[in-house]
């Protein structure tokens, strides 16, 4: 499955570039994520937990990340295994990062590949408007790493409950659908 996000983010390229490189700190503002170690050479091991209304998956995996300052992009290869409920993920993802007046757009294009029993959630478009939300919770949780430390201060934990993303993704998909 094919997903495509863009959006901006309030800094200028050089600030969101230098955060785009502390990969613990890009993963402690995806909701969901958590970097358990950092292998070296630009491999990590980690956890993803996902709630799609009563199907839940907590994947656990590694993913290797690279960067090209040249051109301020970067690339992630990823696995991961729900142990509980036996399925599985695999992730390819490329982002760009380029100057939109005095902030920063930030293009992502990943391929996400699911197997086992959260596949059936990829064919209802479910995961799509997920990603959705979660990008937006992304975005803003990197807005408030930016500010606070500029102010010298920590970013808020990030945690994002099972019942608000369902809601915020049914909000999303009867927007979209007009309803």
């Amino acid at each position: 499955m094919k997903i495509s996000q863009s959006f901006e983010v309030a800094r200028p390229l050089a600030v969101v570039w230098e955060l785009f490189q502390d990969v613990p700190a890009v993963a402690a503002c995806m909701p969901g994520a958590e970097l358990t170690e950092d292998k070296g050479n630009g491999l990590f091991a980690g956890k993803v937990g996902i709630k799609l209304g009563p199907f839940g998956a907590s994947f656990e995996g590694e993913a290797q990340v690279s960067a090209d300052a040249a051109t301020h992009r970067g690339h992630a290869e990823g696995r991961g295994l729900d142990r509980k409920g036996g399925s599985r993920s695999k992730l390819v993802m490329d982002y760009r990062l380029s100057e939109a007046g005095e902030a920063t757009r930030v293009d992502i294009d990943a391929d996400v590949q699911l197997a086992g029993p959260i596949a059936q959630f990829g064919r209802t478009g479910i995961i799509t408007e997920t990603a959705n939300v979660l990008i937006g919770q992304f975005v803003r949780n990197v807005e408030a790493r930016l500010s606070a430390d500029g102010a010298g201060e920590a970013a808020p934990a990030n945690e994002l409950s099972a019942l608000k993303v369902a809601g915020l993704v049914m909000k999303s998909y009867l927007k979209r659908s007009g309803s």
